[in-house]
C-alpha cells in the first residue's frame, strides 16, 4: 500500500472500478486479454520494423518522462498525427514503462477485424455511440484498478496535422480523471518529419505529470480545456525543435538502416572501396 493511503478510501476506490468494470463480459475485459508475451512478441516486431522503415526515434533533451515515485496508474494522453503511432506507443513502452502493462483504446471495428491486438493491450472503443462510450470507461475502469497500468490515449480521437490548432481533444480523457483520480495524467507530443536519410524521423516529447485528483477537481469542460493546453505547450515546443533540424537537441532512442538503398547503395559502396574507405550508407552527415 502506498503512504497516505486510507486503507477504507483504497477499498472503496476499488470496488467501485470493479463494479464499473463488471459491465463488461469477462471475454472484453482488457485485463484478462493481454497476455505479456504476446506483447513482448509484438515489440520486438515493431523495433525490426521500425529499424527498417524509419530513420530515427527521437526524444526532446527536455522532454525525458519524469514518473513521480510510487506511481500508478499511469494515463498518457497523446497527438495522433500518423499510423506509426501505435507503433511508437509500442517503443516507448518498451523503453520507458517496462515495469507497467501498457494498454492501449483502439477502433472498435478494428479490434473486431484484428482480434489479435486485444491479446497485447488494445481494446476497443466507439466513441460515436453512448454504448461505446459507457464501454469505454468500463473497459478503462478494468485497468486503473490496477497499480501497475499505463494507458495510451490517442485523446484527439482522429488523425490531425501536428499544426492544427486548437487540438480538441475528445471528453472522453477527461472523464477519465473522474474514474481514477489516484491516476497520474502525462502529455506526450509526436510528431514525424523527413530529414536527411531515405527514411522519415519521429519525434517524442514528454510534459510534466498531472495528478488525477487535481483534475478531478475541475469542471469536466474545464478539465479538458486544463489537459489539451498542457499537450498543446508540449507540441508547441516540439515542433520548433523539429523545424531547427538540429539533431543535437534530440536523444536517439532507436536508429534505422541509413542509405538510400538499391543501385545507388550500390555504387556509393563500389566508390568506397576502390578509394579505401569504409563505406557510411547515411546520405549526408549522419547524426545522432
Amino acid at each position: 500500500m502506498k503512504p497516505g493511503v486510507e486503507v477504507g478510501k483504497d477499498t472503496t476506490r476499488a470496488a467501485t472500478l470493479e463494479r464499473i468494470a463488471a459491465r463488461l463480459p469477462a471475454g472484453e475485459r482488457p485485463t484478462l486479454r493481454r497476455k505479456a508475451r504476446v506483447f513482448g512478441f509484438f515489440s520486438r516486431y515493431f523495433h525490426r520494423y521500425f529499424r527498417r522503415h524509419m530513420n530515427a526515434l527521437r526524444l526532446a533533451r527536455w522532454g525525458e518522462p519524469v514518473i513521480p515515485e510510487g506511481a500508478g496508474p499511469i494515463v498518457l494522453y497523446t497527438t495522433h498525427p500518423a499510423w506509426w503511432d501505435a507503433a511508437v506507443y509500442i517503443l516507448l513502452a518498451d523503453k520507458h514503462f517496462a515495469n507497467f502493462a501498457n494498454f492501449a483504446p483502439i477502433d472498435a471495428e478494428m479490434l473486431k477485424k484484428y482480434g489479435f491486438f486485444g491479446r497485447m493491450g488494445a481494446y476497443g472503443v466507439d466513441l460515436e455511440s453512448p454504448r461505446g462510450a459507457a464501454d469505454f470507461l468500463a473497459a478503462s475502469a478494468d485497468i486503473l484498478a490496477r497499480e501497475d497500468s499505463a494507458i495510451w490515449v490517442a485523446a484527439q480521437g482522429r488523425f490531425m496535422d501536428v499544426r492544427a490548432r486548437p487540438l480538441d481533444l475528445r471528453p472522453g480523457i477527461a472523464r477519465l480523471a473522474e474514474l481514477a483520480p489516484h491516476a497520474v495524467f502525462i502529455p506526450l507530443a509526436i510528431e514525424y518529419a523527413f530529414w536527411e536519410q531515405r527514411g522519415g524521423e519521429a519525434f517524442v516529447a514528454y510534459g510534466e505529470p498531472i495528478r488525477g485528483e487535481d483534475l478531478a477537481a475541475m469542471e469536466r469542460e474545464d478539465r479538458r480545456l486544463h489537459l489539451e493546453n498542457k499537450l498543446t505547450a508540449i507540441a508547441d515546443r516540439l515542433s520548433a525543435d523539429v523545424i531547427s533540424r538540429e539533431p543535437e537537441r534530440f536523444v536517439s532512442l532507436l536508429e534505422g538502416e541509413a542509405g538510400v538503398g538499391g543501385v545507388f547503395d550500390l555504387f556509393k559502396r563500389l566508390v568506397a572501396m576502390l578509394r579505401g574507405k569504409r563505406y557510411d550508407p547515411a546520405h549526408g552527415k549522419r547524426d545522432s
